[in-house]
């Protein structure tokens, strides 16, 4: 058997079968158009919205749904119709590095290597808020991320008070 890639909400695996015949149309020759090859057994999880989790397999050394350029061509679908990009995107991949474990939003860092598509361009020095705000947006809605971007602000400035206490003894 192939191994695991990422997990998902049944809700989510519910949706992608449902549009199978467009996911299939949109497949390059490095994806399996064998839907029975895309899914591992369903499994209890209350991580996820629906208590069930799903996992999508690695085929050709990838994510299922990832083509021979490393897009995902449930996200191609979505922009090809014209609709919001992550419109059949599982919430794990939008989020990512970001995830939830055992209810709170946290860095997935036991899969950053493993998933080189999906990481931020090292080049770049911004940090995980940064990087992520569409995702946080997306997630968390506008009031959660203003939420979360005050909270932010009020810990950083706690930080900066700190250190400033300290170089002045």
């Amino acid at each position: 058997m192939l191994s695991l890639w990422v997990y998902i909400d049944y809700k989510e695996y519910e949706t992608i079968l449902s549009i199978k015949d467009k996911v299939i149309e949109n497949m390059d020759e490095t994806q399996s158009k064998d839907i029975s090859k895309w899914f591992e057994p369903q499994e209890k999880d209350e991580d996820f919205e629906s208590g069930i989790a799903v996992g999508t397999e690695i085929i050709n050394g990838k994510c299922t749904f990832l083509d021979k350029d490393g897009l995902c061509t449930l996200q191609k679908i979505a922009m090809q119709e014209g609709d919001y990009k992550w419109k059949y995107k599982p919430i794990y991949c939008i989020l990512f590095p970001l995830t939830t474990f055992e209810g709170a939003l946290t860095i997935d860092d036991e899969h950053i290597e493993r998933l080189p598509y999906c990481n931020v361009d090292s080049n770049l020095k911004l940090t995980m808020f940064e990087a992520c705000e569409e995702e946080l947006r997306h997630f968390l809605g506008e009031e959660g991320f203003e939420e979360l971007k005050n909270y932010r602000e009020e810990y950083l400035n706690e930080i900066k008070i700190g250190v400033n206490e300290d170089v002045a003894k």
